[in-house]
């Protein structure tokens, strides 16, 4: 039983429709347990499982509680994995429905705790390890931090890298056609995007700055330039607004969430997550794999994956100035982002497969019911 807090698009929720796409269903039967609801992202698993939608309320719902129990009872998993903050309380009753495997995943952070060190988010975490058979960290950034923040003990701790689908997110190919609306962007385009929630955390304004910095540093090729955010969120309105006040209507394009992600990553030229933290990202493994350079913020797990001057560059989070540096070296050396796209693919090939993650999988769930 795998319990979210909401089905929708993210990378969190893309990873957990991998693994259960992707698991050996002789193995492990599913079921996804929403605590609030789920979108039409759900349609995107393709077995047949139980979805179950507790209808939290906002704040304290002791009733939350009550359904998650009669939802154990009636399904009787053999293993309950929740993740992140917003779950980790279910793991009480987890344990006191005796599930027999007890396992939750730190996939990230919130803007309200951008590094884990909330006292009253620590204290729950603590005393939530003594239900908790086993820790699934996303990032080593993440598994050191669980040891030393939270006191989980280093051999209750597997550390899993997400995988990529290789063959659906791969490199583009001349004939194919670009996904934004005809006139966006032409061949001699250079776009640069990115992928994800609009959300503070996710600081999709401070792309939209940077930007106009970097129109504004290389005048010759600024009517070249485009910029596409897709995704959705509570920051959507304000950065469509950011973007008509800097005057960048015209070259941006903000399509809202989608369902052809695969097919918009390999039209890029660079792909960028500005983040002010994170766990490891899902979409720059994507990205990566269609061999597309990668600028990211020089946060959480992002250092593990994107290695310096190989697939990519990484810069000081909220630093918009070097941030546009970096977009800057890339937009005048096509040579450069070609080089570093191959390299970017070739790593998640050998270092990132679907099937590695699954396998780690497997050996968390087994061994926590031996």
């Amino acid at each position: 039983m795998h319990v979210v807090n909401r089905l929708d698009v993210g990378g969190l929720e893309n990873g957990l429709v991998n693994l259960i796409n992707r698991m050996d269903p002789q193995r492990y039967r599913h079921a996804v347990v929403c605590l609030t609801t789920y979108s039409d992202f759900a349609k995107r698993i393709q077995r047949a499982v139980p979805l179950i939608a507790l209808h939290k309320q906002p704040g304290k719902d002791p009733g939350c509680y009550l359904r998650l129990a009669r939802t154990i009872r009636k399904l009787r998993p053999a293993v309950v994995h929740t993740r992140n903050l917003g779950t980790l309380d279910m793991q009480f009753m987890a344990a006191l429905c005796a599930v027999r495997g007890r396992v939750h995943g730190e996939h990230g952070w919130d803007v309200y705790d951008l590094h884990g060190k909330h006292p009253r988010y620590l204290r729950l975490r603590r005393i939530a390890r003594r239900c908790v058979h086993r820790y699934v960290a996303m990032s080593r950034d993440l598994s050191q931090w669980l040891q030393a923040d939270v006191g989980v003990p280093a051999a209750r701790v597997t550390q899993i890298y997400s995988g990529v689908d290789a063959e659906k997110f791969r490199p583009r190919t001349p004939a194919e056609p670009a996904p934004w609306p005809a006139g966006f962007a032409g061949p001699e385009s250079i776009v640069i995007g990115t992928v994800g929630r609009h959300e503070a955390v996710k600081n999709p304004v401070g792309l939209v700055r940077a930007f106009r910095r970097l129109i504004d540093a290389v005048p010759a090729r600024a009517p070249h330039l485009r910029l596409v955010l897709v995704g959705g969120g509570v920051q959507f309105e304000e950065v469509v607004r950011t973007v008509g006040e800097l005057g960048l209507a015209a070259q941006t394009w903000l399509p809202g969430p989608r369902n052809d992600v695969a097919e918009i990553l390999r039209q890029y030229d660079v792909f960028v997550l500005p983040s002010l933290n994170e766990g490891i990202s899902n979409t720059i493994l994507e990205a990566m794999a269609c061999a597309v350079p990668v600028v990211a913020s020089r946060v959480g797990g992002t250092p593990e994956i994107v290695r310096e001057g190989q697939t990519g560059f990484t810069y000081s989070s909220q630093d918009e100035t070097e941030l546009t540096l970096r977009l800057q070296t890339y937009v005048e050396d096509a040579a450069l982002r070609r080089e570093h796209g191959c390299t970017a693919r070739a790593i998640v090939e050998q270092h990132h497969s679907l099937d590695s993650m699954v396998r780690e999988y497997l050996g968390v769930y087994d061994s926590v019911l031996q």
